[in-house]
């Protein structure tokens, strides 16, 4: 049965996070809030979410900051346990278009092993320095998958199949900061699961809060990257053993 709940990683976006959530309310979805140690006003305004809606806002709190990676791969094990079998992720800022939900979810329901994955459509707002950085990952991760399979590995706004990612968390170590969303990515590619890329809009962002490290995400991205390339040196021959079979 498709069952699917949203799940939102949020730290510090209390400006944000109430008009998230009443937009994805008006596709009649139950969304899980995962709060990652955010500081006083945001917690405030996500138990106020909370109380105010019992029966569509699940509030999942971690005592202390451990990353966006960290909160997904709580929140995901949260839905699961709910008895939701599919789980949305979208960013707390307001970036993503929640009017393209039910885009991503009809696809979902159609290829429910699949990930469903957005590929950015950006407005004038994107920072032109960020537009084109991506483009380094972009790259390392046809390398990494031999393929061009996946055509933007770091947007956040995607829906997973429960129990394909959960096996996958069980089985390997995720990133657990910034370079989770590319890193759960071309881990579950190179266990066959399917990803559909999703045109969307992409805005930045609604509340002008942006917790990326330059250096330390910088860091921890070359470093996945890395370990990434290696894996991919020894699932070489499987990965392309599958490429010459779609293609036969």
């Amino acid at each position: 049965m498709f069952k699917p709940v949203v799940v939102i990683p949020v730290y510090n976006h209390g400006d944000a996070i109430g008009t998230m959530v009443a937009a994805v309310h008006g596709h009649g979805l139950v969304c899980i809030l995962v709060d990652d140690g955010s500081g006083p006003g945001c917690a405030r305004v996500l138990q106020a979410l909370a109380e105010a809606d019992t029966e569509r806002v699940v509030l999942l709190r971690l005592p202390q900051n451990q990353g966006k990676g960290a909160a997904m791969v709580a929140g995901l094990r949260h839905a699961h346990a709910l008895g939701f079998s599919h789980a949305l992720q979208i960013d707390a800022d307001g970036q993503h278009q929640p009017a393209d939900i039910p885009a991503f979810l009809a696809l979902s329901a159609q290829q429910p092993l699949a990930v469903i994955a957005g590929c950015p459509v950006y407005d004038e707002s994107v920072p032109r320095s960020r537009f084109l950085a991506r483009y380094a990952t972009h790259v390392w991760v046809w390398i990494n998958t031999l393929s061009l399979d996946i055509r933007d590995s770091m947007c956040g706004f995607r829906v997973y199949p429960l129990d394909s990612v959960l096996t996958l968390f069980d089985e390997e170590v995720i990133g657990r900061r910034m370079d989770f969303d590319t890193d759960v990515l071309v881990r579950l590619h190179w266990r066959g699961v399917a990803v559909v890329n999703q045109p969307t809009r992409v805005t930045y962002p609604l509340d002008g809060v942006s917790h990326f490290r330059l250096w330390q995400d910088n860091l921890l991205i070359t470093r996945m990257h890395t370990r990434l390339f290696f894996g991919m040196l020894l699932r070489a021959p499987l990965l392309l053993w599958r490429k010459l079979g779609r293609a036969g």
